[in-house]
């Protein structure tokens, strides 16, 4: 379903240790809005919803709800780092375009 690079669950890790409180995993999601129609979503999650796909990535654990599945399948996330700043990239299959941000796609 997803691919999360070494970079990325070093990341995730660190978000989910600094969290100060236990936390069950990563939510990955696709939402409607943005500058193509559809934008990417990520928030700490303190439980696991019975319906969400579970993705062990090294370390780290990986939400999807069953909507955000289908926008996802293939989908490789990493975490970059670079000149104009670092942050998380998702590299879409399934994306017939997106916008310059990066962040939203259709």
């Amino acid at each position: 379903m997803l691919a999360i690079t070494e970079s990325a669950q070093s990341a995730i890790k660190s978000a989910i240790d600094g969290a100060g409180q236990p936390v069950a995993g990563l939510r990955v999601m696709v939402q409607g809005g943005g500058c193509a129609g559809l934008q990417y979503g990520m928030a700490l999650e303190l439980e696991i919803q019975s319906d969400d796909a579970v993705i062990e990535a090294g370390p780290v654990k990986v939400l999807v709800d069953p909507e955000s599945q289908a926008h996802l399948a293939g989908t490789t996330i990493d975490f970059v780092s670079g000149l104009e700043g670092s942050g998380f990239v998702f590299n879409n299959p399934n994306a017939s375009s997106s916008c310059g941000c990066g962040k939203s796609f259709c």
